[in-house]
């Protein structure tokens, strides 16, 4: 068989790391992960090998109050046993971070998967208030990789004076920032692409803060 489909062969990895197979695509070779590692649920295109996938829900009973109030959290999979395991989220772009005993906000909805040396919990933005649609995002420290998804190519934007970024559209930053929520000087003020412009995440110290060219992907026709 002859065709330019082939050119996108299965790439190698090194054993239990996190690896691109392509721009929108995550491997992970369960083999020196520790037996196991967490991704969001139903993100899985395709595994080879003897590979368990089990529900872990927010993540823990503290976690899962957190998110039955805030509205935030991650839905996700334990992913244990040994082979290949393939992850995708509706085609958007993946890119892998790895932390070094060092930490990263994320917003839930832009995690695919992470390993199980890192700690994590839900966390609330100051000033956030359900009025301003709330702002609560998971904060990621230790040791480990994460694989986060953008909807639409983004830019890491360096903080080194106040930045401010629609809520919808940022997907990590440092946690060496202070956040805080900005209402514009008018409620119904049309500044940003979607309909929640008149509250911005605001940034300041210095860090990075990476701002995905999408508020998101848009909500299903309603029938």
């Amino acid at each position: 068989m002859r065709s330019t489909l082939l050119d996108h062969a299965e790439r190698s990895v090194e054993p239990g790391s996190f690896q691109l197979q392509n721009p929108r695509m995550l491997k992970v070779d369960l083999t020196g992960t520790g037996g196991h590692f967490f991704a969001k649920q139903g993100s899985m295109v395709a595994y080879q090998g003897d590979v368990d996938f089990a529900y872990e829900g927010a993540g823990g009973l503290g976690k899962m109050f957190k998110k039955a109030f805030t509205g935030e959290g991650m839905s996700l999979m334990r992913v244990s046993g040994s082979g290949d395991v393939f992850l995708a989220q509706e085609a958007d772009e993946v890119f892998v971070l790895h932390l070094e005993d060092e930490g990263v906000t994320v917003n839930g909805a832009n995690v695919l998967a992470f390993e199980s040396t890192l700690t994590w919990d839900i966390d609330r933005v100051e000033g956030a208030s359900m009025l301003s649609g709330g702002l609560f995002n998971t904060t990621f420290t230790g040791t480990g990789s994460i694989a986060v998804t953008a909807f639409g190519t983004p830019v890491v934007l360096d903080v080194d004076v106040p930045t401010y970024v629609d809520m919808q559209s940022a997907v990590l930053w440092s946690t060496s920032l202070q956040s805080t929520i900005r209402k514009t000087a008018k409620l119904a003020a049309a500044i940003g692409r979607g309909s929640g412009e008149a509250y911005q995440l605001a940034l300041s110290g210095q860090g990075i803060v990476v701002v995905q060219a999408s508020e998101g992907h848009p909500p299903p026709p309603q029938k």
